[in-house]
């Protein structure tokens, strides 16, 4: 069965690049003079593992004065001064680098911070949030905007569009079955807790040519073992990480929600950086290319 092309599409890939350019400048209201007066802003606060590497990828890095924990990539990052999680911040510790404008991610919070960096009238600019190479692209020119480098932006967007173009055209050219993959976000206390569908998860898997073998439910949700088993995946997918969400490979395949799994039998395990995985920035094709050939090597 020929598959179908995950990017395919009426215009071509510079129409569409320059239609995503237009449209996110009106949707953000950021006018020609609006880009130019945030141009002046050098002490900018990135909020979001992606949104800080578009920045590093603009070459606008100069002007970051902090980050979030989640903002990992590149290295460089990491010398920042760190704010806390995303999804728990605390006001002080954002206004403590005296920003003059604030980049984040979709779901920063509390609601409390973001209400009292708001009040403090500080400029807060909120991405869209990016599952397609269309997003992606809509969610670099957003941050290119904000900076007020639309041009470098511009020049980005479409690296990274044709470079996904390229790694799903490859994929979709190689007719292999797609697995059904199983993205595990945590194992804590035996507990499973699973991606189902309309997740980064989701959409990673599928771009790299697998099967969600959840798709009873949206979002993340705890999974009985009698739905595990009867998702039967070929593969675990997994975020490469430590502590008390993580489990070793003996003890994955030994949980007795897992232990019947083809997955289990094959020992097929896939984990990669989470960042790398779920970032939905610049190293997209990256990742999925890195991903669909783990996804076929432990399958």
């Amino acid at each position: 069965m020929r598959r179908r092309q995950v990017w395919a599409g009426r215009l071509g890939l510079s129409d569409r690049v320059a239609v995503i350019v237009i449209l996110v400048l009106l949707a953000l209201g950021i006018a020609t003079s609006n880009a130019r007066g945030e141009a002046a802003a050098m002490r900018v606060v990135s909020l979001g593992g992606s949104v800080t590497e578009i920045v590093f990828a603009l070459g606008e890095e100069h002007r970051l004065v902090a980050r979030d924990t989640t903002s990992s990539f590149p290295e460089a990052a990491t010398a920042l001064p760190d704010v806390g999680y995303i999804r728990a911040l605390s006001p002080e510790g954002v206004l403590s680098a005296k920003p003059d404008l604030i980049i984040s991610e979709q779901g920063a919070g509390p609601p409390d911070t973001l209400d009292l960096l708001r009040s403090a009238q500080i400029p807060f600019i909120e991405m869209p949030q990016a599952r397609t190479a269309d997003q992606i692209a809509e969610k670099i020119t957003a941050v290119g905007a904000a900076l007020g480098v639309p041009d470098k932006a511009a020049t980005l967007a479409a690296r990274v569009s044709a470079d996904l173009q390229a790694t799903a055209e490859d994929i979709a050219a190689s007719g292999q079955p797609r697995p059904r993959v199983i993205f595990l976000l945590s194992t804590q206390g035996g507990q499973l807790m699973a991606s189902g569908t309309d997740t980064s998860a989701d959409a990673i898997i599928s771009l790299a040519g697998g099967e969600n073998a959840i798709s009873t439910f949206d979002g993340y949700k705890s999974v009985t073992a009698e739905a595990i088993a009867s998702a039967a995946p070929d593969v675990i997918l997994m975020m490469d990480r430590a502590g008390e969400h993580a489990s070793s490979d003996a003890e994955l395949f030994d949980m007795p929600a897992l232990r019947t799994t083809p997955a289990a039998q094959a020992q097929a395990v896939v984990r990669m950086n989470g960042l790398l995985l779920l970032g939905f920035g610049p190293r997209t094709a990256e990742a999925v290319r890195a991903l669909h050939n783990a996804l076929y090597a432990a399958g």
